[in-house]
């Protein structure tokens, strides 16, 4: 049985032009997630993208740092209605990770250390639109908040942002992944309100 950690408890505040419907305003970082939270050690993480012609391109830790690391500045919106604005993370592109990546899909299931995973259109991975994010506010990314790594994929509603990821397998079709098999929507657009199936 899942044990979920204390979501938020937000309050309404003043609209802002940057605020999705039905969302609150926060100054903190709330913590929700289903199960334990994973430890891992950056000398035994990670990543891997995984191809439909069976190709796997993996990075460890070291590799990962060597690769350009972006500064981003982005909101964040999570679908239990809090938002936080200007949120500053550090990471890397996932254009840069997908620069020499061969598929003709256009769907990824992320999988995470513990089982969770999250469905995801290829397009919104690219572009400048998602990172493999490492730290936030210039340290290193706390384990309750996903790190050493998660997704990040500000557009959409976080629990597309998989915490503690270690993989991206590409797929025909766009099936669901652990809280869309569950009720949340497949796609999850803040600015639709894109909660639940």
């Amino acid at each position: 049985m899942a044990v979920f950690t204390r979501g938020f408890g937000g309050r309404a505040r003043e609209q802002d032009d940057r605020l999705p419907p039905g969302q609150f305003l926060t100054e903190d970082f709330p913590v929700l997630s289903a199960g334990p939270t994973p430890r891992i050690d950056t000398d035994e993480w990670e990543f891997q993208i995984r191809t439909e012609a069976g190709e796997t391109h993996r990075w460890d830790w070291d590799a990962l740092q060597a690769l350009q690391q972006d500064d981003i500045t982005r909101d964040i919106h999570c679908v239990t209605r809090w938002t936080k604005l200007g949120t500053s993370w550090q990471g890397v592109s996932l254009d840069t990770l997908f620069a020499d990546v061969e598929s003709s899909y256009d769907f990824v299931m992320a999988h995470s250390y513990g089982g969770y995973t999250t469905n995801i259109p290829l397009e919104d991975l690219l572009d400048g639109k998602a990172w493999i994010a490492t730290g936030f506010n210039g340290e290193p990314l706390e384990a309750e908040h996903g790190g050493p790594a998660r997704l990040l994929i500000p557009h959409l509603y976080f629990w597309k942002s998989a915490k503690w990821v270690r993989g991206l397998v590409m797929q025909q079709d766009d099936e669901p992944g652990f809280w869309e098999q569950n009720g949340y929507h497949a796609y999850g657009d803040p600015w639709l309100e894109q909660r639940y199936s």
